[in-house]
C-alpha cells in the first residue's frame, strides 16, 4: 500500500463536450499531477464534484485512475457523504477497487451532534481496512467536527488524519497537540499551509497544486527544513493564486484555469457554471503572474 504523503491534490473531474466523464483525461491530470510534485491524487472529493457524480461514474474513476497511477502516488477515494450507510457502502467498493485510502467528509445538511460525527465516522472506519481521513470544512457542511470529536477518533487504529479547512487555527493546534503520534493533519486550505505546518501539521490537500505543484512542495520543503523565513517568502509569493483560485466556488476557477492553459478538463456540472467575463478576467490576470508546472505532454 502507497502511504498517503505530505502534498495530495483534490483532482477536478474532467468532463468532454457532452458532460460525460473523460476518463482518458482524467488518467493523464493523475499522471501530471504526480509529476508535478502531488503525492497522491484524491478523487471524487469536492473538488471532483462528487455530488454530481453517480456512484458508477466513482467507481470507474476510483479503478481506472489507481490502474494508471500503480505505485507513483496514492489514490485517495472521497467516499464520504451526509448517509452512514452510503459511505460505508462506496468506501468498501472503493476498497475493492484498489485505493490506498479513503476521504470522509462531516456529514453536510442534517447537522448531527458531535456524538453522531463520532459514530459515523467509527462506523465507516470499521466497514474497512482502508486508511481513513477525516474532512472538516464546515463552510460547506455548516456542522464542524470539534477538536475533542476529532481527537476521540484519532484513536480509531484506521482513521490517519484529519483535513481541517475549518480555518481555525486553535482548533487545529488543540488537534495536533492533543492527537496522539502518526495521526497527521493536513491543511484544507492552500493559504493556511504555512501556518499549520508550522505548528506541527504534516502537509496539505491542495487545489492550487493543479497549477503549482512543485512551488507548493518546495514550500513545504522549506518549512520541514527549518528555513522559515525563505518559506514565508514562497507562502506570501503563492498567496495570490491560493486566494484566486477561491474568487467563486471551488472548482470553478481551477478549472477554468486548466482549460485556459491548455490542459482540458471540460466546464463544471450543473449547477455549478463557467466563470462570468469579470471573473474569468480577473483569473487570467492571476495566472500571469505565476509559472505554471502541470506538464501538458502525458496524454498517450
Amino acid at each position: 500500500m502507497v502511504t498517503v504523503g505530505r502534498l495530495v491534490t483534490a483532482m477536478v473531474t474532467p468532463f468532454d463536450a457532452h458532460g460525460e466523464v473523460d476518463y482518458s483525461q482524467a488518467r493523464n491530470l493523475a499522471v501530471a499531477l504526480i509529476q508535478s510534485g502531488s503525492d497522491g491524487v484524491v478523487v471524487s472529493g469536492t473538488t471532483g464534484e462528487s455530488p454530481t457524480l453517480t456512484t458508477e461514474e466513482k467507481l470507474r474513476l476510483f479503478r481506472e485512475i489507481n490502474e494508471e497511477v500503480q505505485d507513483q502516488g496514492a489514490v485517495i477515494a472521497g467516499t464520504g457523504n451526509y448517509s452512514t450507510a452510503e459511505s460505508i457502502d462506496l468506501t468498501r467498493h472503493a476498497e475493492e477497487q484498489g485505493v490506498d485510502a479513503a476521504l470522509l467528509v462531516v456529514p453536510y445538511y442534517n447537522k448531527p451532534t458531535q456524538d453522531g460525527l463520532y459514530q459515523h465516522f467509527k462506523a465507516i472506519a470499521d466497514s474497512t481496512s482502508l486508511p481513513c481521513i477525516l474532512y472538516n470544512v464546515p463552510s460547506r457542511t455548516i456542522t464542524s467536527l470539534s477538536s475533542e470529536t476529532t481527537i476521540r477518533l484519532s484513536h480509531v487504529d484506521n482513521i490517519i488524519g484529519v483535513k481541517e479547512a475549518s480555518g481555525d487555527f486553535d482548533q487545529i493546534a488543540r488537534i495536533i497537540s492533543g492527537a496522539p503520534e502518526g495521526f497527521h493533519v493536513w491543511s484544507g486550505n492552500d493559504n493556511d499551509t504555512f501556518g499549520i505546518m508550522n505548528m506541527g501539521g504534516y502537509g496539505i490537500i491542495s487545489v492550487a497544486a493543479h497549477l503549482v505543484g512543485h512551488q507548493i512542495k518546495r514550500m513545504m520543503e522549506l518549512i520541514l527544513a527549518g528555513r522559515r523565513i525563505e518559506a514565508a517568502h514562497e507562502h506570501l509569493r503563492l498567496l495570490p493564486i491560493f486566494k484566486g483560485l477561491f474568487t467563486v466556488s471551488n472548482p470553478i476557477p481551477v478549472k477554468y484555469s486548466l482549460n485556459h492553459y491548455g490542459f482540458h478538463v471540460g466546464s463544471p456540472r450543473l449547477p455549478l457554471t463557467e466563470p462570468d467575463e469579470s471573473t474569468a478576467e480577473q483569473i487570467r490576470a492571476m495566472l500571469k503572474e505565476y509559472r505554471i508546472d502541470l506538464p501538458l505532454n502525458t496524454s498517450a
